[in-house]
């Protein structure tokens, strides 16, 4: 596999590479569509997969991201949006190679990649969550026991960050965490093709 496509090409990759798991038991109905949940199967791999990349300049640019994967959440649970975009605009800007969009989906690769070894801890992760009026692109729900607030991550091609937030409540995304008690952070981030840069705007709910 040379190009990410699509999300599913990042995970099938990295579950053939070993450096993912399907957890058993984790399979998640919604809507009557199975959701499997993946994880890093232990820290030995863990550390096996930032040398990997790290040592493949073909990858520098996903492992400058996945790098910085701990401070990018910590960003989100901060609510800085401004640091959020620029971690992905400096990751685009020096690795162009790598880190080309050409549609919603690739940006959705670079952002999942960003945080799988920050959230395999902490999060379920359901992508593409069918939901009444469409998908939510990104879905990271808190493990039980794990203190933190839900993610909704919505993803917007050279349109706007605040059109993603716009449609997160047109389409009224929030009506899947109706039975969920906590806090739920609403991102929007968008790439703009002619400045080259990421917007992002993250919001909070409560249930």
């Amino acid at each position: 596999m040379v190009t990410f496509k699509t999300k599913n090409d990042v995970l099938t990759l990295l579950i053939h590479l070993g450096y993912l798991a399907i957890k058993p038991d984790s399979d998640i109905r919604v809507d009557n569509i199975s959701k499997f949940v993946v994880h890093i199967p232990n820290e030995e791999i863990k550390m096996e997969f930032r040398n990997i990349v790290e040592d493949n300049e073909k990858y520098s640019g996903v492992y400058n991201l996945i790098s910085k994967s701990y401070d990018l959440l910590n960003d989100i649970w901060s609510l800085n949006s401004d640091a959020v975009a620029k971690v992905f605009d400096e990751a685009h800007q020096d690795h162009t190679s790598i880190l080309t969009y050409n549609d919603e989906n690739s940006l959705s690769c670079v952002i999942s990649l960003s945080l799988v070894l920050s959230t395999t801890d902490t999060y379920n992760v359901i992508r593409e969550l069918p939901t009444e009026k469409g998908y939510a692109d990104l879905v990271y729900l808190p493990k039980p026991g794990v203190n933190k607030p839900a993610l909704l991550i919505e993803l917007k091609y050279d349109k706007s960050a605040q059109s993603a937030i716009t449609q997160i409540n047109e389409k009224n995304y929030l009506q899947f965490f109706k039975d969920y008690k906590g806090e739920v952070l609403l991102v929007g981030i968008n790439y703009s093709k002619d400045t080259k840069t990421h917007q992002c705007i993250i919001e909070k709910a409560q249930f």
